[in-house]
């Protein structure tokens, strides 16, 4: 009797990203003393919590760091992406056109500056996945991708 290969399985970080869209214009925060990619340009995400679903997380992200409430019909789902940095996590984007509140850094420990950018004028210092998921979900309607599994080796 062939005895089957057991296979690791990894849990998944999961991971919520926030595109607030205006004026055919997104809103950008600068990372500072996070200890990933300070000095780059990403968008209101955070992880997901146990027992919390990707919707509930993005809402209470928002609430969190720039001060706004959300609702669920708020919020569209534009973008997946299966990623590995350092390990293997899976990010929600999802968009949003209305809010409510005054935007603010909630979390000026982590985060430096918001502003608005063009979506064909980002900045040069965009955390690189967060710049494909804008380019592909965004502009092109891409629902799904992958970002950093060119160097990861089966062991």
């Amino acid at each position: 009797m062939e005895r089957q290969s057991m296979k690791t399985r990894y849990p998944q970080i999961l991971s919520v990203h926030l595109f607030l869209l205006g004026d055919n214009k997104i809103l950008l925060q600068l990372r500072k003393n996070t200890g990933y990619r300070d000095g780059c340009w990403s968008v209101i995400a955070g992880h997901v919590e146990a027992k919390e679903s990707a919707t509930e997380a993005m809402i209470r992200e928002a609430r969190e760091e720039a001060g706004i409430e959300l609702s669920r019909e708020d919020l569209s789902l534009v973008h997946v992406m299966h990623r590995f940095e350092n390990q293997e996590r899976v990010d929600f984007f999802f968009k949003a056109n209305k809010w409510r509140g005054k935007l603010t850094i909630r979390e000026p420990d982590k985060a430096e500056r918001l502003e608005w950018f063009g979506l064909s004028e980002l900045p040069k210092n965009i955390v690189p996945y967060v710049k494909q998921a804008i380019e592909l979900g965004l502009k092109k309607g891409v629902i799904y991708s992958e970002y950093g599994w060119e160097d990861v080796k089966d062991s």
